[in-house]
């Protein structure tokens, strides 16, 4: 019997409303970008791919990658070849001799890959990939921490009010690359499922997928909004032809404001798109450096 196709509910989705609202999860609706990364990821990134020896370096290497640059809210698994392939190249980490774990298998698998979950990878390893084995053991390792430390993260202010705002005129999807069973367990532990009538996590595929198999071809492109708070969501919303509200990294409670107070009644008037949009999206732009700050000390 062939497993059920997670996306098949994304294709399923239908229109209810005039509007489409995305919404990321980790980062934008909930401050957990910080604890998670920090408290979960980084530790077990450090532990299982053997980087005690360089481990500063290899924490302000991986919060480089998932907090403070262009690749923020990126999938976990292309993550972990970022940071290794910045890591490889720092001299201070070299000097260490330290042994990297080899990502050759882990770039060709991205590269390929329909969907980057743990379930995709698993089937990889057990393909005879079994190099990529350290792969699952850490994502679990994490999955697991999360599940023990990251409890009782509210939402940013007005997030419910937001919410509250859009449901009568949009169909709202949460879009994200976190685990389904964690983005349910959040939006049920805040009682904030009830606004949205789908969460799409990592399973599903990327978020540019999302967006295309559940509302691209189903409302106009000048009806969809995207809203997030990593480049990803942006490159998703444009990708589908979609409108993009940014929540600025450190700035969230400011564009959760701006957002309730104007953003959305632009959208839903037709005023977002042009001089507003870009104005929203160059201050959120600027926010996040493309290049690491060790590489501009050592410049």
């Amino acid at each position: 019997m062939t497993p059920a196709d997670p996306a098949q509910a994304l294709r399923d989705f239908q229109p209810r409303k005039k509007f489409f609202v995305g919404i990321d999860s980790d980062g934008c609706v909930f401050d957990t970008m910080e604890i998670k990364h920090k408290e979960c990821f980084a530790p077990m990134f450090i532990r299982h791919f053997h980087l005690q020896a360089a481990s500063r370096h290899a924490r302000q290497t991986w919060e480089f990658v998932n907090l403070y640059s262009q690749s923020r809210g990126c999938n976990r698994f292309p993550a972990v070849a970022l940071s290794l392939g910045l890591l490889r190249r720092r001299p201070e980490v070299l000097a260490r001799q330290v042994a990297f774990f080899d990502t050759q298998a882990l770039e060709q698998w991205i590269a390929r890959a329909g969907k980057l979950s743990e379930g995709a990878l698993a089937a990889e390893i057990k393909a005879g990939r079994k190099e990529l084995a350290p792969l699952l053991d850490w994502s679990k390792a994490v999955n697991a921490a999360i599940a023990d430390i990251v409890h009782g993260v509210p939402p940013f202010p007005l997030v419910r009010q937001v919410l509250e705002k859009i449901a009568p005129q949009a169909d709202v999807m949460v879009i994200s690359q976190t685990p389904g069973e964690a983005l349910r367990r959040e939006w049920a532990e805040h009682e904030l499922e009830k606004h949205v009538r789908l969460i799409a996590g990592q399973e599903m595929g990327s978020k540019t997928e999302h967006l295309q198999l559940a509302a691209a071809s189903k409302y106009p492109p000048q009806n969809i909004l995207m809203i997030g708070d990593a480049p990803g969501d942006h490159k998703a919303a444009r990708s589908n032809q979609a409108l993009f509200f940014p929540i600025v990294p450190n700035r969230e409670a400011e564009s959760w404001k701006e957002l309730f107070e104007e953003g959305l009644d632009r959208f839903f008037t037709g005023k977002f798109a042009g001089e507003y949009e870009n104005r929203i999206f160059a201050e959120f732009d600027a926010s996040l450096p493309a290049s690491p700050p060790w590489q501009e000390v050592a410049g």
